[in-house]
């Protein structure tokens, strides 16, 4: 009996995962998911209460996964800092490389969150990614400067359209259906292009 329920839900998840990815979460219908994962629409709410809960079972663990790396890196950023001043190596792997390594370990969560998810809560999920990435950065210029960079002051309201744009080209690479070697070479180029243009931009 538990067998049998658990290959229901695991039915259920396929069948809905291919229902968001073909017509977006507003457009999705629960008849259909019923009828691809040969359920009755009756029996499926008993696994689940709608659409809303449907789609966050699928995307919810990666999506709260990625906000914990975010947090850890951005740390790890804040601790680079005095790294730098003490002349050390800066490291190897960048953030921006190991954020898209996650994203694709999870790609068809993130690929329901970026292109499929307008009329739920994470089809905010860029915007906040954005908000979250400009108070980090304006927290380690601080940082920067508390440590003794000197680091040139930038318009707020330019500011957030670079930030915003840096987090917009991380999430391209799903919205464009880059391969996973296709999206880390990409990752080398942006960290490429936006630590240069920062160092341009403000110095640092």
């Amino acid at each position: 009996m538990i067998r049998n329920k658990t290959m229901h839900h695991e039915s259920i998840l396929k069948a809905a995962a291919e229902e968001f990815r073909r017509y977006g979460f507003a457009e999705a219908s629960m008849r259909r998911i019923a009828k691809a994962s040969g359920m009755s629409a009756q029996g499926m709410y008993k696994h689940f209460n709608g659409k809303e809960d449907l789609f966050a079972a699928l995307v919810e663990p990666a999506v709260s996964g990625f906000w914990s790396l975010y947090d850890t890196l951005a740390e790890e950023e804040y601790a680079a800092i005095d790294a730098v001043k003490r002349g050390e190596d800066a490291q190897e792997v960048s953030s921006t490389e190991r954020m898209l390594r996650y994203i694709y370990s999870h790609y068809e969560a993130f690929k329901l969150v970026v292109c499929c998810s307008e009329g739920t809560k994470y089809a905010g999920f860029v915007h906040e990614a954005a908000q979250m990435e400009e108070k980090n950065t304006k927290a380690y210029f601080a940082q920067a400067k508390e440590n003794g960079f000197v680091v040139k002051e930038l318009p707020e309201r330019e500011m957030h359209l670079l930030v915003t744009a840096n987090v917009n080209a991380v999430v391209s690479a799903i919205e464009h259906d880059f391969t996973e070697e296709e999206a880390m070479h990409y990752a080398k180029t942006l960290e490429l292009f936006f630590a240069s243009g920062w160092h341009a931009v403000l110095g640092i």
